[in-house]
């Protein structure tokens, strides 16, 4: 075991280092990108399979939660298995259940198999790191991280863009078939560059019943969410019966979390204030930033006219700023306080927000763009500093247990806000949509001018009713957006005073906890 251990950190260099680098870029990479290059393409896939675009959305949050479930458990199966069988078998896995998401004919099969796609992805993110950081001499693992956080910064900027072009000239499908050449290529050399590092497996317990509570909990509540408004919520014995099963299976999984020794989470890191803190501050922000991220190209190909092509390039400005800004701050994060770094952040955020809540439908795509580039001067100073906050203080073995945690919260808050902000989109414009109607009759002027010069143009009454509704609907929604664009400025600006009660100690060499 201990030359084991010793030969997984003897570092590479020149071409072996560069390969193994590109290696575990490449699966990096392919598995962020996963996580919003179905963003546009949700109308698309909608419509293909038959399926309303809330119901569309189970796409993304079955991907993210099932992923969710799985990151703790990477440190388990990193023991039992060995760190090279387990990443290359994640990787291979991923790569089948892509294909199998491609050849879905129907949503069921395509949120299983998306819910397969995410499991197996739980341990490709902090393997490809610990992977990274033993092929790098100790005293460069800066540049490993840098790097690394790169790929992850790119990955998400690039899934809006390819999944949009991919969406609007070839097929939806190919969004998961592209994974196919990736995967098979990043497995290929990884295993021909580093198949050494392979780690001895260990006989060890694994919390079985702490793995099912929370599975049963977080798959619930879910499925609670998103199948709320299609049930009308809690005038449904089903609805009622998954928040009870949920809210049970949850207070059992507290219990039985915090009294099992050998947990499959470990609760007490929240006693560490800087961890409570930075981890609350993380997850809550990144559910705000995750819905909007969610619901903006929804936004603009349904309501606005957008192909999934310029849906994606419209947003995708926010990751400029992150790729430039990013090594900058990295460099000075022992010299400033990360919590200064986080409160810039945020006002960034909350002012990126607020403009767009005061958008109309007649925006045009370069206010769009000009206002996520803007957004993207926070993105660099948001995970990076509440990374570094969240572990300071903590001893080193408990790091990596800490960065799983986050990850989960980080990753759960981002599905549960997806789902509720799309929910609340369509609730808030169809209640738009019933004052307007109320307010207007065929004898005022907001409908009888329009009416009337529709009419001169050869278009009969019930045709020009039928636009004016059209009309009345895209302005409904443009409201309800403005309106949760309003309440996520708002957070961001009440996420401030949270981040302010961690005392994060000054950062020393060792590396942060990663996020995703």
């Amino acid at each position: 075991m201990q030359n084991n251990t010793v030969q997984q950190h003897i570092p590479y260099t020149g071409m072996r280092l560069f390969l193994a680098t590109a290696s575990l870029g490449l699966a990096t990479f392919m598995q962020v990108l996963d996580t919003t290059i179905a963003n546009v393409s949700i109308p698309a896939i909608s419509g293909d399979l038959g399926v309303s675009t809330t119901q569309g959305t189970w796409v993304i949050t079955s991907f993210a939660v099932s992923n969710a479930v799985a990151v703790p458990l990477t440190g388990w199966l990193t023991r039992r298995i060995g760190q090279m069988k387990l990443f290359l078998g994640a990787l291979l896995l991923f790569v089948i259940s892509s294909f199998l998401c491609g050849i879905s004919w129907n949503i069921e099969m395509l949120i299983g198999f998306r819910i397969m796609q995410g499991f197996v992805a739980g341990p490709m993110i902090p393997l490809s790191m610990s992977l990274l950081l033993q092929c790098f001499p100790r005293e460069r693992a800066g540049m490993a991280l840098a790097l690394w956080s790169m790929t992850v910064t790119v990955a998400p900027i690039a899934g809006p863009i390819l999944g949009g072009w991919l969406t609007d000239n070839v097929s939806w499908p190919w969004i998961f078939y592209i994974n196919i050449p990736i995967g098979i290529a990043s497995a290929a050399l990884t295993w021909a560059v580093m198949r050494e590092k392979e780690t001895q497996a260990v006989k060890l317990p694994v919390d079985k019943v702490g793995l099912i509570l929370l599975a049963v909990w977080v798959g619930c509540f879910q499925i609670m969410l998103d199948k709320g408004k299609e049930l009308d919520w809690f005038s449904s014995p089903a609805i009622i019966a998954l928040l009870v099963i949920s809210i049970i299976a949850f207070t059992y999984f507290m219990i039985w979390e915090l009294t099992e020794k050998h947990p499959i989470i470990d609760l007490s890191l929240f006693k560490n204030r800087n961890f409570s803190s930075a981890t609350l501050t993380l997850s809550l922000g990144y559910g705000v930033f995750f819905t909007n991220i969610v619901l903006t190209p929804l936004w603009l190909q349904t309501n606005m006219g957008y192909t999934a092509t310029w849906a994606g390039l419209v947003t995708a400005p926010f990751g400029l700023f992150a790729i430039i800004l990013s090594p900058v701050i990295g460099r000075n994060m022992n010299r400033v306080d990360p919590r200064l770094f986080v409160t810039g952040a945020f006002i960034f955020f909350a002012y990126a927000f607020y403009m767009r809540s005061g958008f109309s439908t007649s925006v045009d795509a370069r206010t769009v763009a000009l206002n996520h580039l803007i957004q993207g001067i926070g993105m660099a100073a948001f995970m990076a500093p509440l990374n570094a906050i969240a572990v300071s203080g903590l001893t080193p073995d408990r790091i990596a247990s800490a960065s799983g945690l986050m990850n989960f919260a980080r990753i759960m808050l981002g599905a549960f806000g997806a789902s509720i902000g799309t929910t609340v989109w369509e609730n808030r414009a169809a209640m738009h949509h019933s004052n307007i109607a109320e307010r207007i009759t065929p004898y005022t002027d907001a409908v009888k001018i329009p009416l009337h010069r529709l009419s001169e143009a050869g278009i009969n009454t019930d045709t020009a009713v039928g636009i004016i509704n059209s009309e009345v609907t895209r302005q409904s929604f443009m409201l309800s957006v403005a309106e949760i664009y309003k309440i996520s400025a708002f957070l961001f600006i009440v996420l401030i005073g949270v981040v302010w009660f961690a005392r994060p100690k000054k950062m020393q060499a060792k590396a942060p906890a990663a996020g995703h």
